[in-house]
């Protein structure tokens, strides 16, 4: 039996044989602990950036569809699927972990970085984003699943702790994971998308990406590369960067083009605020379209249809105070601002950059007959929801509130049009007020409409579903409002300028959710009280009140004899807990 050598009697070496020199650290330039803390920075860096393309998806997915719930659910569960799909598929890189690792980081980098341009592409151009919000989820969960085998790989290489503590080194990688992923996450609303926009933060996120795979692959295990594999990796890094760069460069060129794409050629005023994107199109001459998150609405040509229809019938009766819940645009409040007798009008509208726009440009304040410089109206820049709550504590009660916000949806979009909403509303409305609510489109999300007014109704009020037929409006004013466009695909001016390139991409609908001809969209008009209450309110509009744009008495008796009969038995309401409008 041989003694083991210790430290007290070393080994005997051969004669004339030289000291063998220190086995090195590991691969590269770095020593063990150097080697460990830059793998993990780049464990970090790459969490960091994943979920800044998983949050740049849904964010702009959501805004071209106006769909959150629906857009983050398809995101999410694509991506953390091929997510698992990536991880095995990266056992077969494991041999060549250093430069699958490095041509991983540069095509994640690529297809990530332009991420966005591919999709907001597709919205302009193709018609729709569902099939390239697919397509992109898969690519990029693939690639970044992919990354953790590839760089436990990596941190075994150069950390002989880690090789004996494969438990502790699984440890250290989900913790750096999880904290990169947490800086992302925080950064892309706080940071990222205000200071550069959608489409920048994701060129400048697939930068840093390809920076920081290369860095670590060609440092740290540059010398077990082969000249050809550095080679290929260096040219490949620089290439991807090469396209980011120019893609940045060209991004405010692609934008508009995009732009002209889905609004037409006339777009005047594009923005995107913190809560929504904006964009104003129209000749300055001329009534505007508005848009918000690729919708439309406000239609210059059907100007006389979805507005009086809301505030009109609501208006008869005590009217001194009246609130306005939504209603940006300020084409509410010009109905409302026809009524002499009004004292005071509250409007309650999340985007103040909305309001800014509806006093400060020229062709959109004309419409809205400067409604914004009249001393009665006070604005309120918060969300109606949490508005409410607090109102509901204090205050006087109003004659009359209008609810003028976007058509039901999923998630976010029903919390507008959910019981507990409707509750808040009660409790600020005088005994003897009225509330006129848009439901939406009776068309195509009929069932929606009935929705909010079975919710209405079990939030205790009484109500009176109500629309304006057809032509009916546009018959006493010439003609301008009954071929308006629904859905920016209508006749006249709108296909003569190009706007109805909306429809076809897939976001702009119509200003009242109306088909070109049809209904001016639906409407309810409720009062406070249930069953107790003997009848419905009467949606005619006040006596006295006249005017080519007022719909008149026969027509709103007409349509709500017409809803009346429609209404669908046993609709449940809607709740913050369980909305019941789908998309």
């Amino acid at each position: 039996m041989v003694n083991a050598p210790t430290s007290a009697s070393p080994a005997p070496r051969p004669s004339g044989s030289a000291a063998p020199r220190p086995a090195a650290p590991g691969p590269g330039r770095a020593g063990p602990r150097a080697g460990r803390f830059l793998v993990l920075a780049a464990v970090f860096v790459c969490a960091a950036c994943g979920l800044v393309y998983e949050l740049e998806l849904v964010a702009l997915a959501s805004s071209l569809t106006g769909d959150s719930v629906t857009q983050a659910s398809v995101v999410l569960s694509v991506m953390v699927f091929a997510m698992g799909v990536g991880s095995l598929l990266a056992k077969r890189l494991r041999c060549r972990a250093a430069v699958g690792f490095g041509v991983l980081e540069a095509l994640l980098a690529l297809i990530g970085g332009c991420s966005a341009l591919l999709l907001y592409g597709a919205f302009a151009w193709l018609g729709g984003t569902r099939h390239a919000l697919v397509a992109v989820s898969l690519v990029i969960g693939t690639l970044i699943g992919a990354e953790m085998p590839l760089l436990m790989t990596l941190i075994q290489r150069v950390s002989r702790c880690a090789r004996q503590d494969a438990g502790g080194a699984v440890a250290d990688l989900f913790a750096a994971d999880y904290v990169g992923a947490l800086v992302g996450g925080l950064a892309f609303p706080f940071l990222l998308l205000p200071w550069f926009g959608q489409l920048t933060t994701a060129l400048a996120t697939g930068a840093v990406n390809a920076l920081a795979g290369a860095v670590l692959v060609l440092w740290l295990f540059g010398r077990e590369l082969t000249a050809r594999e550095r080679w290929l990796l260096l040219s490949l890094n620089a290439a991807v960067l090469a396209v980011l760069a120019v893609a940045a460069a060209l991004a405010d060129d692609f934008e508009r083009a995009a732009r002209h794409a889905v609004y037409g050629a006339h777009v005047r005023v594009a923005v995107r605020t913190p809560v929504q994107e904006v964009v104003l199109t129209g000749r300055r001459d001329e009534p505007p379209d508005l848009y918000v998150d690729g919708r439309l609405r406000v239609d210059g040509d059907a100007r006389h249809r979805h507005h009086p229809a809301l505030v009109h019938p609501a208006m008869r009766g005590r009217r001194a105070r009246v609130l306005v819940l939504g209603g940006g645009d300020g084409l509410t409040v010009r109905e409302v601002l026809r009524y002499g007798d009004v004292r005071s009008v509250t409007v309650v509208e999340p985007d103040p950059v909305l309001v800014r726009l509806a006093r400060t440009d020229p062709a959109l304040a004309r419409l809205n007959r400067y409604a914004y410089g009249d001393r009665r109206v006070r604005v309120e820049s918060a969300e109606p929801f949490h508005w409410l709550r607090r109102a509901a504590r204090d205050g006087t009660p109003y004659d009359v509130v209008l609810s003028d916000l976007p058509p039901p949806g999923p998630g976010a979009g029903a919390t507008p049009y959910s019981l507990e909403f409707y509750g808040l509303a009660a409790r600020v409305l005088a005994p003897d007020g009225r509330l006129a609510v848009h439901a939406g489109p009776l068309r195509e999300r009929s069932r929606g409409y009935w929705t909010v007014e079975a919710t209405l109704r079990a939030a205790g009020f009484t109500t009176r579903p109500y629309t304006v037929p057809g032509g009916a409006v546009a018959d006493r004013s010439g003609g301008a409002g009954g071929a308006g466009p629904g859905g920016g695909a209508g006749a006249g001016r709108g296909a003569e300028t190009g706007r109805g390139a909306g429809a076809g991409a897939g976001g702009a609908v119509g200003a009242d959710g109306a088909s070109p001809g049809g209904p001016a969209g639906g409407f309810v008009l409720a009062v406070p009280g249930g069953a107790h209450r003997s009848g419905a309110p009467a949606p005619p509009v006040s006596p006295g009140l006249s005017g080519a744009d007022v719909p008149s008495a026969a027509a709103l008796e007409a349509g709500a004899r017409l809803l009346e009969g429609a209404r669908p038995r046993g609709l449940p309401p809607s709740t913050l807990t369980r909305p019941r409008y789908v998309p």
